[in-house]
């Protein structure tokens, strides 16, 4: 992997991509979507993690992030994004082949063994692999950098035809941006942004 896509300086929000192996496309049932959402907001409360931006796609998370310090008994914690970004991979990966063995889920054999299969020979995993390695970092060095990467994430699902309008998808930050209702709370304001 190229140290080009690396996180280096946790002072700074990026612009991410976390990838299903394969690209297979299960984030098309709402049970592995929402578990992702709970995730998120569990990073957001216990590990400091800040959102600027989000979209699920079928195969893909695309995020605009940052890590903030937090209070835990009285003493401040830092996690860094790498920490942040693998521990929810670790967990999320765990919980969404639970629910695939354990759920309703007409391609059950299929998944169990795509997962399988991508981590077959790879020391380090045990049974499946469900993640791509990497997370495809990008430093928002710029307010511009940050717009064009905004504008790319919530017009990802237009890009695919699977809205019309990029407000019109639940999974995405871009309803908090159109002041609508929304599954994930976000920071609007760029100004946070910790930009050079």
């Amino acid at each position: 992997m190229s140290d080009k896509y690396k996180i280096y300086d946790n002072d700074k929000a990026y612009f991410v991509t976390l990838t299903v192996v394969d690209w297979i496309d299960i984030f098309s049932k709402n049970n592995h979507k929402l578990l992702i959402i709970d995730s998120l907001k569990f990073c957001q409360k216990n590990k400091g993690l800040v959102i600027y931006a989000w979209c699920l796609m079928p195969s893909h998370l695309h995020m605009i992030i940052a890590s903030d310090p937090l209070m835990i008994n009285g003493l401040e914690h830092f996690y860094t994004l790498s920490e942040i970004l693998r521990d929810f991979k670790k967990f999320t990966a765990k919980a969404i082949i639970k629910q695939i063995q354990e759920e309703p889920e007409s391609r059950r054999e299929w998944l169990l063994n795509a997962f399988s299969n991508a981590g077959k020979n790879l020391k380090r995993i045990k049974n499946y692999k469900f993640w791509q390695d990497g997370n495809h970092a990008m430093e928002i060095h710029t307010p511009e950098f940050f717009y064009e990467k905004l504008d790319y994430i919530h017009n990802n699902p237009v890009e695919e035809m699977i809205v019309s309008k990029a407000e019109d998808y639940m999974f995405s930050s871009a309803r908090n941006y159109a002041g609508l209702d929304y599954l994930l709370e976000v920071i609007l304001e760029s100004v946070r942004l910790r930009t050079c």
